[in-house]
């Protein structure tokens, strides 16, 4: 359990992560493209499907997450604000408790659900502007 930051770019997330690896060190754990990801999501705009769906830099005991926006899916990137808090809880319930108290007067963007890289997740903007998600892998429960 803890918090990680996630970072959002308008489609330069690997070159940002590159820059990361080079400054950090560490290794590069994850690069998945939206190509990467199964059918449903053939609704990435054209164009954009060699953007970053995931990424993810591993620098000793830290890690760092980010992507592309891909447009129709996400909010324009603004610069300043292109980030999100990602908590992984211990169990499903208390994903589901402290999902439904951050987007209590927020807004939801993607109900808790099984996802198809192996976890239950959602993602949700609190009423404070904070955008969160929460990220359990049930491949460990």
């Amino acid at each position: 359990m803890g918090f990680t930051a996630y970072l959002t770019f308008d489609g330069d997330c690997e070159k940002a992560f590159e820059f990361y690896k080079a400054a950090f060190g560490g290794e590069i754990v994850v690069k998945q493209r939206f190509s990467d990801g199964p059918p449903e999501m053939a609704a990435v705009a054209k164009g954009e499907e060699r953007r970053i769906m995931h990424m993810t830099l591993a620098v000793g005991d830290s890690v760092l997450q980010g992507s592309d926006a891909a447009r129709g899916h996400a909010d324009a990137v603004v610069k300043g604000n292109n980030f999100t808090i990602v908590w992984s809880p211990p169990s499903r319930e208390e994903a589901d408790a402290v999902f439904a108290k951050l987007k209590e007067g927020g807004k939801l963007r993607m109900p808790m659900q099984e996802t198809f890289w192996g976890s239950y997740f959602g993602m949700c903007t609190d009423k404070f502007g904070i955008q969160w998600m929460i990220n359990m892998d049930i491949r460990k429960n």
